[in-house]
């Protein structure tokens, strides 16, 4: 099991701070029992055959893509720890490519929850998971209230399509309220962060030798920098790595 630090900085807002120094054995029994739900619901395919989906879908992308998405599978991978339901698919409904708008729509009873993921090096120049966890939400932001700068998608939509798929198992009552949501995006009625759970997701992957700082410093960012992100609900997520070529070795690869 994946075992965070959790500091609760208020009634509404929570962070999350996890350390994945290895893939310990324990760890790898729980991938080997939820990677095929994450990647491709219900679909009864076999663990080694979404491996080696994962693996050839990882080897046709460019370096930063292939860590952005080792980094979201375990965004996932924890959440769903947390009891929140899966209600998309890992895997893009159109082979191949990246989903489009937020990254992840998760629910718990009547509550949903929207997830966008960024990462990177520890090698970069001022990189932080405060600066990740601002980008993240920033966003997601953008995207509801319709004025990304990335794309002018109906990211609802998209969020419909995979709610809709029918080894995700989502219910009706989700389909619906996401497709009011589509509706009302179409129809140029866009919403704010702040009617949502949000969960923005910062990830750092080391690159030499553990770096404690990096975790340590989010767990001491004062409380006005939580306060800024505003939303209905806040549950920010930051995962620091040892590698992402341990996840590409228990795949069945080297990338």
């Amino acid at each position: 099991m994946l075992v965070p630090e959790i500091r609760y900085i208020s009634e509404t807002v929570e962070l999350h701070v996890l350390d994945l120094v290895d893939l310990t054995p324990e760890i790898v029994e729980q991938i080997d029992q939820s990677l095929v739900q994450i990647c491709e619901g219900d679909s009864e395919s076999s663990l080694q055959l979404v491996k080696s989906n994962f693996l050839r879908f990882l080897e046709s992308k460019d370096y930063r893509t292939r860590m952005g998405a080792v980094a979201e599978f375990f965004v996932h991978l924890y959440l769903r720890q947390t009891n929140l339901k899966q209600e998309f698919l890992f895997f893009n409904l159109e082979e191949g490519s990246i989903k489009k708008g937020f990254d992840g729509f998760f629910s718990n009873g009547a509550e949903e929850y929207l997830v966008e993921s960024k990462s990177g090096l520890d090698s970069t120049t001022g990189i932080s998971h405060r600066n990740k966890l601002k980008e993240a939400f920033d966003d997601i932001s953008s995207v509801i209230a319709g004025d990304s700068k990335k794309s002018k998608n109906n990211p609802w939509k998209n969020a419909y399509n995979h709610a809709s798929h029918i080894d995700v198992g989502s219910s009706r009552s989700i389909r619906k309220k996401i497709k009011e949501l589509s509706d009302l995006f179409d129809n140029n009625q866009f919403k704010s962060a702040s009617e949502f759970n949000i969960i923005p997701c910062s990830s750092i992957f080391i690159t030499d030798k553990w770096n404690a700082d990096i975790s340590s410093a989010i767990l001491g960012a004062e409380e006005h920098f939580f306060s800024g992100l505003k939303a209905k609900s806040l549950k920010a997520i930051c995962i620091t790595k040892a590698s992402y070529d341990s996840f590409c070795n228990y795949l069945g690869g080297e990338l």
